[in-house]
C-alpha cells in the first residue's frame, strides 16, 4: 500500500488498563481498516470479562489474536507471517492459544486451520461474542470456529475498551457490512450486508467519551453514507418497512446532526463514504455545524467510466465531479482524500489517463494509491483476466504516487499563514519539545509545546509545511491582551 500520509500504527500490540483480578494475558495485533481496531477493542472488551488483561508481550500470552484484513494480497501475506512468528514463540510456549479474526478468517474459514496448524481459533467479523464458548472448545482440545455472517449483528450493547489511547481520539462504530458489490471487493463476503446501529446507543457512547475526556469521536462504517436505522433490519429490507418506520427512520444526515447537537464542543469525523451514496444533506449538514470536522475521504479508484462500470461502481466519472463541486461550493476549506486502484483488468492507456485527469480535477489533500490485486471469490477473479503486466501497474501507480505528492503539497502550502485550531494527541515522532495533532481538514500539525497539554485545542499559526505536515507556532492571546 502506498499512502502520502501513514497515521494508522497497523500490527501494533494493543493493550489497555489492567483489570484487577485477571490473571490470563491477551495479545492482539490489529491490521487493516480503522473498523478493524475498532473490533479489537470491542474483542478485548469481551474478553476482559473471561479474565485476560492485554500485554504487549508476546513472549507471555496466553491467548495470542491477530484481527486481519483481505483486501489485498499483501495483507494476508503480512499476516501469515506474523503467525510464522507466533509459531516460533508457541514452541517455547506449548500452553500459549492462537486466534485469527477478522476478514481473512472469515474469507479462508476452516481451510485456515488446515494451512496454519498453529491456529486454535478461527472467528469471523460477527462472531466475537462467540469467542468465550469457543476458547472453551480450544480449552477442550479442539479446533474452534465461528465465521456465521449476521443480519443483526452491530455490537451497540458492548462498551469497547479504549485500547493503546490517547485519551483524546476514538472510533466509534454505526454500520457493519456493505451491500456495494465491488467486483474487485471481497468486503460484502467478508462482513455481509449492511445494518444500522440504533442511534441511541451511538449517541450514549459519545457522551461517555465526552465524560471520560474525550475530545473527537470517528464515526466508522464500511460505507457511513449508507446508515439507515429504521429500528433494526437490513438496509435492503427498509422497503418493507412500515409508514411509522420510514417517517421516524434516521439516515447519515441525521445522525452526524444528532452527534453533533449532543456534543457541541467535540469534533467529528467519519470513514468511509462511497460517492454514490453521499447526498447532498450530508454536506449541508457538514457545513451547517462547526464541530464536524470539513474532510471527506471519497474513494473513486478510477477516473474512467469504462473502469468503473467493469469495477460495479454505481456512479459515473461526472456524477463524481458534481459531488465535488458541491462539497467544495458548500464547504470551501473542506479537504477531500482519495482510494485509487491502477492496473485493473482490461485498463487502457486512455484510462489510466483518464485517471491523472481526474486527479487534476480535484487535486486531492492525500490518497490511499494500489496496484490492482485479484482477491479469490470476487467478481473480477472470477469474470476477468488479470491481464495489466506488472511492470505496466507499477509504472502507473508511481506516475499516480507523484501527482498525488505534487497535489498534497500544493494543498498544504495553502494552509501557510493561515491560523487553524488543532487539537493535541501526541507528542512529535520527531522532537519530544514538539506537540502533534490535526486540524479540521485531518492535516498533521507540529508546534512547540509551551504550556499546552495532550487534548487541548490550540490556536496555530502556520508558518511552513511538507507535503504532509504543516509547521507552526500557538499563538499567545494573552500578549494581544
Amino acid at each position: 500500500m502506498e499512502k502520502i500520509i501513514d497515521e494508522n500504527k497497523q500490527g501494533e500490540a494493543l493493550v489497555l488498563d489492567k483489570k484487577e483480578g485477571n490473571g490470563k494475558k491477551l495479545f492482539i495485533e490489529s491490521y487493516g481498516c480503522q473498523m478493524n481496531f475498532s473490533d479489537s477493542e470491542i474483542v478485548a472488551s469481551i474478553l476482559s470479562e473471561q479474565g485476560y488483561n492485554t500485554t504487549q508481550q508476546l513472549e507471555e500470552a496466553d491467548l495470542v489474536l491477530v484481527n486481519t484484513c483481505s483486501i489485498r494480497d499483501k495483507a494476508e501475506q503480512t499476516v501469515r507471517k506474523r503467525l510464522q512468528k507466533y509459531n516460533a514463540v508457541k514452541r517455547i510456549n506449548p500452553n500459549m492459544k492462537v486466534g485469527v479474526l477478522g476478514c481473512m478468517a472469515e474469507r479462508l474459514k476452516s481451510k485456515f486451520l488446515e494451512e496454519e496448524k498453529i491456529v486454535d481459533l478461527v472467528v469471523g467479523p460477527d462472531a466475537y461474542k462467540d469467542l468465550p464458548n469457543l476458547l472453551t472448545e480450544v480449552d477442550e482440545g479442539r479446533d474452534a470456529i465461528n465465521v456465521i455472517l449476521s443480519k443483526e449483528e452491530t455490537y451497540g450493547d458492548i462498551s469497547p475498551v479504549r485500547l493503546n489511547s490517547n485519551g483524546v481520539t476514538a472510533f466509534v462504530s454505526i454500520t457493519r457490512g456493505c451491500d456495494n458489490m465491488c467486483t474487485f471487493c471481497v468486503v460484502p463476503f467478508t462482513r455481509g450486508r449492511e445494518r444500522s446501529r440504533d442511534p441511541q446507543s451511538i449517541i450514549e457512547e459519545i457522551n461517555d467519551l465526552w465524560e471520560n475526556g474525550y475530545k473527537e469521536v470517528t464515526l466508522l462504517g464500511q460505507n457511513v453514507d449508507s446508515y439507515l436505522w429504521y429500528g433494526g433490519g437490513l438496509k435492503k429490507d427498509f422497503d418493507k418497512a412500515s409508514e411509522l418506520q420510514k417517517a421516524t427512520a434516521v439516515n447519515f444526515a441525521k445522525l452526524i446532526e444528532l452527534c453533533a447537537k449532543a456534543q457541541p464542543r467535540m469534533r467529528f469525523r467519519f470513514s468511509t463514504s462511497n460517492p454514490q451514496d453521499m447526498t447532498l444533506d450530508v454536506i449541508e449538514t457538514m457545513a451547517k455545524y462547526d464541530n464536524i470536522c470539513n474532510y471527506i475521504h471519497l474513494p473513486v479508484q478510477s477516473g474512467s467510466d469504462r473502469i468503473l462500470k467493469a469495477m460495479n461502481r454505481l456512479h459515473t466519472r461526472q456524477e463524481y465531479f458534481e459531488l465535488i463541486d458541491n462539497i467544495k461550493r458548500l464547504i470551501p476549506d473542506c479537504a477531500i482524500s482519495q482510494d485509487m486502484i491502477t492496473g485493473f483488468p482490461t485498463e487502457t492507456e486512455e484510462d489510466h489517463q483518464d485517471t491523472l485527469s481526474l486527479m487534476e480535477y480535484v487535486k486531492y489533500d492525500f490518497g490511499f494509491m494500489f496496484a490492482y490485486s485479484e482477491r479469490p471469490g470476487t467478481l473480477a477473479a472470477r469474470k476477468l483476466e488479470d491481464d495489466i503486466p506488472d511492470d505496466v501497474k507499477k509504472r502507473r501507480l508511481n506516475e499516480i504516487i507523484q501527482l498525488q505528492q505534487k497535489h498534497s503539497l500544493l494543498r498544504t502550502q495553502a494552509h501557510v499563514g493561515k491560523v487553524e485550531e488543532v487539537l493535541i494527541e501526541k507528542e512529535s515522532k520527531r522532537s519530544d519539545k514538539h506537540w502533534s495533532g490535526r486540524n479540521s481538514q485531518n492535516t498533521v500539525v507540529v508546534f512547540p509545546k509551551e504550556h499546552y497539554k495532550v487534548g487541548d485545542f490550540v490556536d496555530v499559526k502556520i508558518n511552513d509545511c511538507t507535503s504532509a505536515t504543516l509547521i507552526g507556532q500557538a499563538i499567545d492571546y494573552s500578549k494581544n491582551n
